[in-house]
């Protein structure tokens, strides 16, 4: 009895001594300068990213803060600040007018889809399509993801196409994957 409750008691400590070990790596990722902390939410990461100033903007205009504060999950294609830059002179000025809250917002959650999908996941996603995948985002419309190589592209509804430049930023409330575009629904 003594044996196997001490067999028992080591294994606790050594899958608890694992699990400690193991939080600290996925805290590690860092996005814009800051550590992303797998125990903070999409917009609590999100704020503290040098590279994000421009979402956590739009996302703020567009309402939708509580949301992705929300249990979720999520899983968030966040463009960079570089990704809105590339946009068209004006049209970030413009998404960010209040007359254009309803434009933004179907921008915004067409880089939103439900449900937890790390790089794993979506690479399955990508193989078992033969090479392809049809993401369904919040807005209603339609991502495809192919692979190149370890990189996943995405293409939008406009033919645009985005790489996960960071994948695999755990949130507490789903996954953060780092993008290069702005994905642009129809």
């Amino acid at each position: 009895m003594t044996i196997r409750l001490n067999a028992r008691l080591a294994t606790i400590a050594l899958s608890a001594a694992l699990t400690a070990a193991a939080l600290p790596v996925m805290a590690q990722v860092m996005v814009g300068g800051a550590p992303m902390l797998a125990s903070k939410d999409i917009i609590d990461n999100a704020v503290n990213s040098k590279d994000h100033t421009t979402l956590v903007a739009a996302v703020k205009a567009a309402g939708l803060v509580e949301t992705l504060k929300g249990p979720g999950p999520f899983t968030v294609f966040a463009p960079t600040n570089a990704a809105f830059s590339a946009l068209p002179a004006g049209t970030v000025d413009t998404l960010l007018k209040p007359e254009s809250k309803p434009t933004l917002t179907k921008v915004l959650t067409y880089h939103v889809v439900a449900g937890k999908w790390d790089a794993a996941a979506l690479s399955k996603m990508i193989a078992d399509g033969k090479g392809m995948a049809s993401i369904k985002t919040v807005a209603g419309g339609t991502l495809t993801a192919k692979a190149s190589g370890k990189t996943i592209m995405l293409t939008d509804e406009k033919g645009g196409t985005a790489n996960v430049t960071i994948a695999d930023v755990y949130q507490s409330n789903g996954v953060i994957h780092v993008v290069d575009k702005v994905l642009l629904p129809n």
